[in-house]
């Protein structure tokens, strides 16, 4: 099934890529960098335990309303318009005291569906099914249904899960693309993310663009090249249209 909700740096392209690299014999299965969770929503179920984990507050909380509340989430939906005016009150809105976790998933659902190329700062101006989008979300809380969400750093994440039949797949904020993502992702937190992933028990699948500093940081594990299409480049019709990226795993 296809995930809900677009998302900077999703996998929508590139999902079949990463799971036929995914090992057979695991029976645990998580995701360090969730997003929109294109890899998860592959497939019916990865493993008996399924984990979606991401650092951004507001992500995690639209994932668990989703999951736990979706008629509820449905019904606050139900009355909205892909409008201009609705994703800037929205915008305004989320932070606010007093509002619920449901009315804040809700609106964050909105900012992020009715924005340009899921940025959730520019207003997209594109004509969307928005009511199919609403219904969809009883069919995104059956597969949410046994899949643990977290809401962690990834370190902290990793420890807790980590066993030898441990799949973990890993899709960090690209090098030198940090400033698109709302949660901070450092310098150091690449060369962090690579010394937890190198003394881990289980396996883990990584996936990042196509970049020397990437190269060399882990240039001790196996790396497969791959490409997809940049579809945001398409629609200026800008001939070079084809982005590489990086696939890497410890087996």
């Amino acid at each position: 099934m296809n995930s809900f909700i677009p998302w900077i740096g999703g996998k929508r392209l590139l999902r079949k890529s990463i799971t036929e690299l995914f090992p057979k014999d695991f029976s645990r299965y998580i995701e360090v960098f969730g997003g929109a969770g294109w890899a998860l929503f592959a497939k019916e179920k990865h493993a008996e335990l399924e984990v979606w984990n991401d650092y951004e507050g507001q992500l995690a909380n639209l994932f668990r309303c989703v999951k736990y509340h979706p008629d509820a989430v449905k019904q606050e939906l139900s009355l909205v318009l892909n409008s201009r005016e609705f994703f800037e009150d929205f915008k305004t809105q989320l932070d606010l005291r007093g509002l619920t976790d449901i009315q804040r998933a809700a609106r964050y659902f909105m900012i992020i569906k009715t924005s340009y190329a899921a940025d959730r700062r520019t207003y997209g101006a594109v004509k969307k099914n928005i009511q199919k989008s609403i219904s969809y979300l009883s069919d995104i809380s059956e597969r949410l249904n046994t899949v643990v969400v977290e809401n962690r750093d990834f370190e902290s994440l990793i420890r807790v899960y980590d066993r030898p039949t441990a799949l973990f797949y890993c899709d960090p904020p690209y090098h030198k693309t940090e400033q698109y993502y709302t949660a901070e992702f450092k310098q150091e937190d690449h060369e962090r993310l690579k010394a937890c992933l190198k003394g881990i028990k289980g396996r883990f699948v990584l996936s990042y663009n196509d970049d020397e500093y990437i190269r060399s940081l882990y240039k001790d594990f196996n790396i497969h090249e791959v490409s997809r299409r940049n579809s945001l480049l398409e629609r200026y019709d800008i001939k070079n249209k084809e982005y590489k990226e990086l696939i890497i795993t410890n087996y």
